[in-house]
């Protein structure tokens, strides 16, 4: 695909099919990873590759308790009165361990946190290697479209992080985005509508 084509067609996907993404596809994907900028050059990623849905709910399986809380908190903090955003809301919230389950494939992006702990940034630059990992990931959502899978992620609340950290045996000075899934959409995924932007509306010259 073209590259414009390929922004207009990466999509959130939280519906799939049971067909089986290979390693080739996904060694390439990871691989796009690796071409991400990265703040010291070094580009010191690791992932964890869980395959199989039995494997894969072992390692979610801390998420069920927070996901209750999660929807409460979401329905009462929400002031947008926007119908798209509570419609992606409605779709996605009762699908959130499910997702993570269906495409049998789970991959956990880690990057290595040498500075300041993640959650007590020092100065907004503390936070550069959780921002360099973030750059991967786009890159990794950008390939997975190209190659004709739907992803979704979730970011990891409360005590999830470090739990799924024991869970899959990870070194303490490294640190993981969230839990990513891709894999095939089901022929009757949900696809929220995208809200129209106007970029003229969006950019100021020189100053706001």
């Amino acid at each position: 695909m073209d590259f414009y084509e390929v922004l207009e067609k990466r999509r959130t996907y939280r519906d799939f099919s049971d067909r089986e993404v290979s390693n080739e596809i996904l060694e390439r994907v990871i691989g796009a990873a690796f071409k991400a900028p990265t703040n010291d050059h070094l580009r010191q990623l690791e992932f964890v590759v869980v395959r199989d849905r039995e494997n894969i709910a072992k390692v979610i399986a801390t998420l069920a308790k927070n996901m209750a809380a999660f929807k409460e908190l979401v329905a009462e903090v929400d002031e947008s009165d926007d119908k798209d955003k509570m419609a992606m809301f409605a779709d996605a919230l009762p699908k959130q361990q499910r997702m993570l389950i269906q495409s049998g494939l789970l991959i956990i992006p880690f990057f290595r946190q040498l500075t300041w702990p993640l959650l007590k940034p020092a100065e907004q630059s503390s936070l550069n290697y959780f921002a360099s990992a973030w750059c991967a990931l786009e890159n990794m959502l950008l390939a997975a479209t190209a190659e004709g899978l739907g992803t979704v992620f979730h970011i990891p609340v409360s005590d999830e992080a470090d739990k799924i950290k024991k869970i899959v045996n990870a070194p303490s000075e490294y640190e993981f985005i969230c839990l990513l899934t891709m894999g095939y959409p089901a022929e009757n995924a949900f696809l929220p509508k995208q809200k129209a932007i106007h970029i003229e509306d969006r950019v100021h010259t020189n100053v706001w």
